[in-house]
């Protein structure tokens, strides 16, 4: 089974202001390099989508009401509709904040599975007051076209054996992970309809694409034998920033690179992880985009972090332009403690980090922080990245 709230963002802001209920809304960022976070089915005519400029969708739809949004409030709501699904499925996946699997094996022997899934819709819809449709099938990819011919909500079950005759006639660009660049090559080639990937041999499509090309072949063909994971161990972990004006301020920009690292470093110490990676991120005005890493020891140190992701911009930004876009990333997570350094840690430095965690864990990230930091004022998160549920992606967050 997979579930999709439609239009989430939107339906909250409905949900807590019933005036904006048939209205065009668009939920992002506010200003011109603001994104489009979700956008209403009403805007959807004029061409607008999620990912989308802000500038260009106010431009398509100049009656469109724009909504800033709040990432918190969508999470309490996403987190209801979380607990209504943990008491009613035996195993289940957050793969987003709007979005979930269920693995619902077995259940059909006593109950019948397309009525247990609309009867927990039902119950969703009810107790939340947020729309929500389903797919259902045999595997994760096909529940998840399923879920989209049905929106909005409503429901839908494609039978066993059915797969590749519900796939046949629909677009290429509805099999999960078709992005623009493979859509266009597709698209290239003639192919349009999942029908002629069904009629074309597997080693063509591997010839074209790789093996992104007998991913894609077998998913035209409703083959999928990915599981329903409970839990997401993280890999990775990263913040950036779009300005809302290009900066060439680099005194601005060491400040925030700070307050970054210092913000991702205490979310390491929080989740009990190590990182051995560090890149930063830099685009420019003209759009070109470079990043820089460099391997170290397991660490989860202030100290140890921003000084090294303070030199890798310092190597990395060499075009004096101005910067539009800027972040950083720890990967090759572990997890584990920090390990003391025999010669350069101190005992009164690392108590001064427990106190510091201690007064962040319990009034806010931004409560305590470097004075070096002090000129980034968003950099923060709502809770622990590292407690296996999806991330929360709002596209306007801006410096």
């Amino acid at each position: 089974m997979h579930l999709d709230l439609d239009t989430f963002y939107v339906s909250v802001e409905r949900k807590m202001d019933s005036r904006l209920k048939t209205k065009p809304i668009l939920v992002g960022g506010t200003s011109d390099r603001g994104v489009v976070a979700a956008c209403s089915y009403e805007t959807r005519g004029y061409g607008v989508h999620s990912g989308m400029s802000m500038k260009l969708a106010r431009q398509l739809c100049p009656e469109a009401i724009v909504i800033r949004g709040n990432a918190g409030v969508y999470s309490k709501h996403s987190d209801e509709i979380t607990e209504i699904i943990k008491e009613e499925v035996p195993l289940f996946e957050k793969s987003s904040i709007d979005e979930f699997y269920a693995d619902l094996t077995g259940m059909d022997k006593f109950y019948g599975c397309y009525k247990f899934a609309t009867e927990m819709r039902r119950r969703i819809i009810r107790e939340t007051g947020l729309p929500i449709s389903f797919g259902l099938s045999i595997n994760k990819v096909v529940s998840k076209v399923a879920t989209g011919e049905a929106k909005p909500n409503n429901q839908l079950m494609i039978d066993y054996g059915l797969e590749k005759p519900f796939l046949a006639p629909l677009s290429i660009k509805k099999i999960p992970q078709v992005g623009d660049k493979t859509y266009q090559t597709l698209r290239n080639l003639g192919i349009k309809k999942i029908k002629t990937i069904q009629e074309m041999p597997s080693d063509v499509m591997q010839n074209v694409l790789g093996k992104n090309g007998l991913l894609i072949w077998r998913r035209a063909h409703g083959i999928d034998n990915t599981p329903v994971i409970a839990f997401n161990e993280r890999k990775s972990i990263s913040t950036e920033r779009t300005f809302d004006k290009d900066t060439i301020d680099v005194k601005r920009l060491h400040s925030i690179l700070t307050a970054m690292t210092e913000n991702l470093a205490f979310q390491l110490r929080r989740g009990e992880k190590l990182t051995a990676c560090v890149s930063i991120k830099i685009r420019y005005s003209d759009f070109n985009t470079y990043s820089k890493q460099v391997k170290i020891p397991y660490c989860s140190a202030d100290h140890i972090l921003i000084p090294k992701v303070l030199e890798l911009f310092k190597q990395l930004y060499n075009r004096r332009l101005r910067v539009r876009l800027i972040g950083v990333r720890f990967s090759h997570l572990v997890t584990g403690n920090y390990q003391i350094n025999l010669f350069d840690d101190t005992e009164q430095a690392l108590n001064l980090y427990h106190a510091l965690d201690h007064i962040r864990e319990k009034y806010g990230d931004r409560k305590v922080i470097r004075a070096s930091g002090m000129g980034a004022k968003t950099i923060g998160r709502m809770m622990n990245p590292f407690n296996g549920l999806p991330p929360v992606v709002l596209a306007h967050r801006k410096q």
